[in-house]
């Protein structure tokens, strides 16, 4: 990853919040909105409330993701994107945190009195990453006045996708900008000592990929394109969501009762590493959750009801709990289709494309992967994570700046009277080459060239690449 894209004004701007002041921090909490329950209203501004100065912006993303899902590692991605978010909510007593899973990396807001509790979180997150996962995971915490300051704004709703689990949805553009503030190197969140281990508890990756049962797994990534009517571009998203309703249970990739289990879980080597420090070798400590993964796999598949905890339950509670969709300044889906649906789907948002209303991205592959975090298994506000197998929403984001690298491209030789590029819908290798050059260079991602954006960098920044 390698550039990150700026955000656009819309056509028809929503006016900022005023600066809040401390009263207002002091006034705001998220847990007190009000979850939609229809995913479609979180398309209404209605929904949003302004966070307020004081608060902060936590974002994070995996260094060259694109490199590691070239390498088999995408389920090593997801994992370290999900632990940002176990970190932090086990940092700040598992309260109900505004968070946003990108596939790659998340954002989280951090109220103002726990900026510092999230900074060590954090910063032992990124050790953790680097020692234990191979990973290069950057941080930052970027204050909400900053990003207001900045003329962008920090909007955020709840979602219940069922009656025990809310998620964020976020409007305005800041975290774009936030997300931009962090591939700067600036309020950066310096790794810990190494060795530092934050606390994972709760997050898992013990069930197998859910294969496609109607077809595909097709991630899929909207924003409004730079300077659409507000109104039209959300009438085109909400098509694309409709049209996506469709496919049976409304495309959600996780069969009823649960995605499979093995044992040994397929996320085994990462759930050794996000636990604990234990006396003794890292054998040991595998043989440690080799026992107690184990354990668990009996329950499941003997179906045993222990105490308060039924594995049925809990398998039907993480199908309604998943985040199969989301909206954090445009549309982000993980749908389980048909190659008749995805195709149409395509088809709408390419019309909707070429009517200058929305930018996007798609990537089809054979399954889903899920990460879990299950603070306490009796409760039932535990939040699992989909994405697709192959990439999923960052190998969509990197469709989706493939054809920003040739419109910046045209736009370039329109300035030179050299004829364009016949369209940007589905680039050759040629094209692909040519943007991945782009890419590399800075040539197209550095400047604004005459009101044609730069290349997005990565699943979350390609999102944010409109404040819709």
């Amino acid at each position: 990853m390698e550039t990150a894209i700026p955000t656009m004004p819309d056509a028809t701007p929503r006016a900022a919040a005023p600066a809040g002041t401390s009263s207002a921090a002091e006034g705001f909490r998220y847990a007190d909105l009000a979850p939609a329950t229809d995913f479609l209203s979180v398309l209404d501004d209605a929904q949003y409330r302004p966070v307020p100065d004081g608060w902060w912006v936590a974002v994070t993303d995996v260094v060259d993701s694109t490199a590691a899902i070239a390498a088999g590692r995408y389920r090593a991605v997801n994992f370290a994107g999900a632990a940002v978010i176990a970190a932090l909510r086990n940092a700040l007593d598992r309260r109900e945190l505004p968070f946003v899973f990108g596939g790659d990396g998340a954002s989280v807001l951090i109220a103002p009195d726990e900026e510092a509790a999230a900074r060590a979180a954090l910063a032992a997150t990124v050790a953790w990453a680097r020692d234990a996962m191979a990973l290069s995971l950057r941080a930052a915490l970027v204050p909400v006045s900053e990003i207001r300051a900045a003329g962008h704004a920090v909007e955020v709703a709840r979602y219940a996708p069922s009656p025990d689990v809310a998620y964020a949805m976020f409007m305005g553009g800041g975290l774009a900008y936030a997300e931009r503030v962090l591939k700067r190197g600036l309020h950066a969140v310096a790794p810990a000592p190494p060795g530092t281990q934050p606390d994972l508890t709760g997050l898992t990756c013990r069930f197998e990929p859910a294969r496609a049962r109607h077809g595909l797994i097709l991630s899929v990534l909207v924003v409004a394109a730079e300077r659409a009517d507000r109104t039209a571009a959300r009438a085109a998203i909400a098509d694309v969501v409709r049209l996506a309703g469709e496919a049976p249970a409304r495309g959600h990739p996780l069969p009823p009762g649960g995605p499979r289990l093995r044992w040994p879980p397929p996320g085994l080597a990462h759930e050794v590493r996000a636990r604990g420090p234990l006396k003794g070798s890292l054998a040991l400590r595998r043989l440690h959750v080799l026992g107690t993964t184990l354990v668990g796999h009996l329950i499941f598949r003997l179906g045993l009801r222990l105490g308060g905890f039924s594995a049925p339950r809990y398998l039907d509670e993480l199908v309604a709990n998943t985040d199969f969709r989301k909206y954090d300044d445009g549309l982000r889906m993980t749908l389980d289709c048909s190659p008749d649906l995805a195709a149409r789907i395509e088809a709408r948002l390419e019309a909707a494309e070429a009517a200058g209303l929305v930018r996007f991205g798609l990537h089809r592959q054979g399954a889903a992967l899920t990460t879990c975090i299950t603070p306490v298994a009796a409760l039932r506000d535990h939040v699992h994570f989909v994405d697709g197998e192959d990439g999923g929403y960052a190998r969509a984001a990197q469709a989706l700046k493939a054809k920003d690298a040739l419109r910046a491209e045209d736009a370039l030789r329109a300035k030179d009277g050299v004829k364009a590029n016949d369209g940007v819908k589905a680039p050759d290798a040629e094209g692909t080459a040519r943007a991945e050059d782009a890419l590399k260079t800075g040539d197209a991602a550095s400047t604004l060239v005459d009101g044609v954006p730069p290349v997005a960098e990565s699943a979350d920044a390609a999102m944010r690449g409109a404040a819709v």
